[in-house]
């Protein structure tokens, strides 16, 4: 297994990509007539994006920030011939004009492109200038359409393995946060910050799912996702707003100050047992029982307007940490069961379109 883990890692897609363009990019250059290919390689290696959208758009910022470079490279060399100040200057130059002209994506390539030139320009320098501009040109379309054609991204896979784990997680970190409520676990102020580092992971996994969403939503603008790969996309879009709003209610529970929490042995007891009910369902979405699911929620609810019964004290107020901590469990409640309900849905279109 670990060996199977480490094949993947090194021979992943965007390696066998990368590998291919450069194969491709220095046998058209060679065929052309064009050495050395270097300049062309560099430029074919970072072109190599996770979108081909964003090949596209970063190729467009990276051919002018070449052409700055390489034309500092031919002034500069014109002037100073092949010396140290040559390359300085150059590469500062570049940076300088690449940087001001907003061309950041493009400003390495560029760099890289103009010191390199100075050792292979001797003569002819308006004719280097050109076939410079043509092995980049060479680079960015072939790594463009090297990413477009060989094993097009699609991350609609790892995003619902993600997905998945993440609810996972999502229902052992409510956990544990539940039961420093009942605990009265605010006081421990260890035991606190590493809930904090715990939740702070989960919303980090988040934001890479959500990365690999948009990476995916543009990818769809070239390759046109079939219908079983469309419905699946829509129903993770879905999901990641649900698990965002799940994190929320987990945020406002960590946040909340549960010292004053006043329920009774069996009153904590009940909620325990109530939760621990939803995490099992959040680990395990096949064992989701609608029936079971809604007798739990009707137990919360009687919990929750107990809670909001008016007492004797004018100084009280309805918004007790109780009532907070049971209107947030309702709230998760009822955006897991959507998930679970989303879920079961697409499990059972699958097996019809299958």
């Amino acid at each position: 297994m670990k060996l199977s883990k480490l094949r993947y890692r090194l021979f992943g897609r965007r390696v066998i990509k990368t590998a291919l363009a450069v194969f491709l990019t220095s046998l058209i250059c060679e065929a052309i007539g064009w050495p050395p290919p270097v300049f062309a390689v560099i430029t074919a290696i970072v072109t190599i994006e996770p979108t081909v959208a964003d090949s596209i758009k970063k190729g467009a910022v990276r051919f002018p920030a070449s052409a700055i470079g390489s034309a500092y490279a031919v002034l500069f060399i014109f002037l100073f011939g092949d010396s140290p100040i040559t390359y300085t200057l150059a590469a500062l130059f570049t940076i300088i004009t690449c940087y001001r002209l907003g061309l950041h994506v493009g400003l390495l390539v560029a760099t890289l492109t103009s010191v390199a030139m100075i050792e292979v320009i001797h003569a002819n320098f308006i004719f280097s200038f050109i076939i410079r501009l043509g092995t980049t040109t060479i680079g960015l379309l072939v790594s463009t359409l090297v990413n477009m054609f060989i094993l097009p991204p699609n991350y609609t896979n790892k995003i619902m393995t993600n997905m998945t784990d993440l609810l996972k997680r999502t229902g052992d970190e409510l956990e544990i946060i539940v039961k420093q409520v009942i605990e009265k676990g605010g006081e421990h102020a260890s035991k606190r910050i590493e809930i904090d580092q715990h939740f702070t992971k989960l919303k980090s996994t988040l934001d890479q799912i959500d990365t690999l969403l948009h990476f995916q939503a543009d990818e769809s603008k070239y390759h046109r996702l079939d219908p079983d790969t469309k419905r699946i996309f829509d129903y993770e879009q879905k999901n990641i707003t649900r698990l965002r709003l799940i994190h929320y209610h987990i945020g406002n529970l960590i946040n909340l100050p549960t010292q004053h929490v006043c329920w009774s042995q069996q009153e904590c007891s009940e909620i325990e047992q109530i939760v621990e009910t939803l995490v099992d369902f959040m680990r395990y979405p096949a064992h989701y029982k609608a029936a079971a699911y809604r007798q739990q929620v009707k137990q919360l609810m009687n919990q929750f307007w107990e809670s909001k019964r008016p007492v004797e004290d004018s100084k009280s107020t309805l918004f007790t940490p109780e009532v907070i901590i049971l209107y947030e469990l309702l709230s998760i409640y009822n955006i897991v069961e959507e998930i679970l309900v989303s879920e079961k849905e697409m499990t059972e279109q699958q097996s019809v379109y299958s």
